[in-house]
């Protein structure tokens, strides 16, 4: 009888623990919503359009700018084709052994 009794005083406190917290939690998001309220207040329909162009502007600045640093690091020809065209140009440049004077 006894360990029943103070089973339903655990749950009681637990019960009224979480309703407490329930509660903190829920007063704490009225005043949240109620500092959005007052910092939209004066916030009119021009103001969110020129945000919304700010916006798209910075967007495509940052598009451009990963374009630009993907493309530094992506080479458009592997370094082995580079060194085959350039021990081929080798080879065809100077057959003699000879440099070729070139301008003036």
């Amino acid at each position: 009888m006894i360990q029943n009794v103070t089973m339903h005083q655990l749950l009681l406190y637990i019960g009224l623990f979480f309703a407490l917290g329930a509660f903190l939690l829920s007063c704490i998001a009225c005043a949240r919503v109620g500092n959005f309220i007052k910092a939209t207040k004066d916030l009119e329909w021009d103001n969110i359009a020129n945000i919304t162009g700010d916006l798209a502007t910075t967007k495509k600045t940052i598009q451009t700018l990963n374009n630009r640093l993907n493309g530094m690091h992506s080479p458009k020809l592997a370094d082995q084709e580079l060194m085959l065209q350039l021990m081929t140009n080798k080879g065809n440049s100077q057959p003699n052994g000879k440099l070729k004077d070139v301008g003036g």
